[in-house]
């Protein structure tokens, strides 16, 4: 199985400071629903980690989480493309729950769905936190530079590609 897990908010769509809260507000990153059918054709298996705090915040419920990601869906299926899974975390960052990222949690959710080993799986996200949870996860992770804050790179043993956006990684991961 080629297995892909990608962060949601900055990678494929626009981010918000205050929350993407309803269907309407879920906007896609040009060329993310693209790179999202090109895995798919190029056999890619496409699961989503996700933290989703505002949940826990209160502004937005997990059914209207479920209709933004029946959105996305949608769109995705109509570029093409197909999610496989989607693993979020509700909680507030302040619970400090072994789901929310940094912690590997979301991804032991996905090697335990896929009954996989995530050693190599590309992990794409757009936070230095998504690093951190591909690396506690053994995934390889990709930093894209479409989110809300400029992409840092800080020093690991791991290289970590950078990419300008989900296109550009997925042109190179397919190629």
């Amino acid at each position: 199985m080629k297995l892909i897990i990608l962060d949601r908010d900055g990678v494929i769509n626009h981010d918000s400071k205050h929350y993407i809260k309803s269907p309407e507000e879920w906007m896609p990153i040009p060329g993310s629903l693209a790179a999202l059918a090109k895995l798919t054709q190029a056999g890619w298996t496409i699961a989503i980690a996700t933290n989703q705090s505002g949940i826990a915040r209160g502004l937005y419920t997990h059914e209207i989480l479920a209709a933004i990601h029946a959105k996305m869906q949608s769109m995705v299926a109509a570029a093409g493309g197909q999610i496989d899974s989607i693993f979020y975390c509700p909680h507030h960052p302040a619970e400090h729950c072994h789901c929310r990222k940094p912690q590997p949690g979301l991804v032991e959710q996905i090697a335990a769905h896929y009954a996989v080993d995530m050693v190599g799986i590309p992990f794409v996200g757009d936070k230095w936190t998504d690093v951190e949870t591909a690396l506690a996860g053994g995934c390889q992770p990709i930093l894209v530079e479409t989110g809300l804050i400029k992409t840092q790179i800080f020093p690991t043993e791991q290289a970590v590609p950078v990419f300008a956006n989900l296109l550009q990684a997925v042109n190179k991961l397919v190629s």
